[in-house]
């Protein structure tokens, strides 16, 4: 069984990033290089830097169901108004947490999402992940290396 936690977030709360629809969530490699273009695009642009300036400096990986389609993006914790950027409501209630630590910073997002929806959402039978979408956030670890968590909203069943 996979380690995770239930945390509980008492209020609503916004994410602003940039991202890209996927149109076929099966296929892996374009909707990986797809992401990563679209990462590379607001590195080089400035964009991602100018949210991080406006918010805590702490990026996240934003998985989310817009108009039904599936989006990937990258952006912070809030709500603030740049160009091009979406705002997500992301809704008070129960979330699973699962961590992960690793040695590569610029993996692990994807290495937790892949260990989550691999197998850790399938072997926890008392919560189902209800969305509209997750986050992750990965950081220094104290030790070294690097530490991430993602949150899925999620309702006991």
């Amino acid at each position: 069984m996979s380690n995770y936690s239930i945390k509980t977030v008492s209020e609503n709360y916004k994410m602003t990033g940039f991202g890209v629809v996927l149109e076929d969530y099966n296929n892996w490699a374009g909707n990986a290089a797809k992401t990563a273009s679209k990462k590379a695009e607001i590195i080089e642009n400035g964009k991602l830097a100018e949210l991080l300036a406006l918010a805590d400096g702490q990026e996240y990986q934003i998985n989310y169901v817009i108009d039904g389609k599936a989006w990937r993006g990258f952006g912070v914790m809030g709500e603030f108004d740049v160009e091009d950027a979406v705002v997500l409501d992301f809704l008070a209630g129960d979330y699973i947490v699962v961590g992960g630590t690793g040695a590569d910073k610029d993996h692990l997002a994807d290495e937790i999402t892949g260990k989550v929806f691999g197998g850790t959402l399938q072997e926890i039978t008392d919560y189902k992940y209800v969305g509209p979408g997750n986050s992750t956030f990965v950081k220094e670890a104290e030790n070294g290396g690097f530490y991430g968590e993602m949150w899925l909203r999620a309702k006991r069943t």
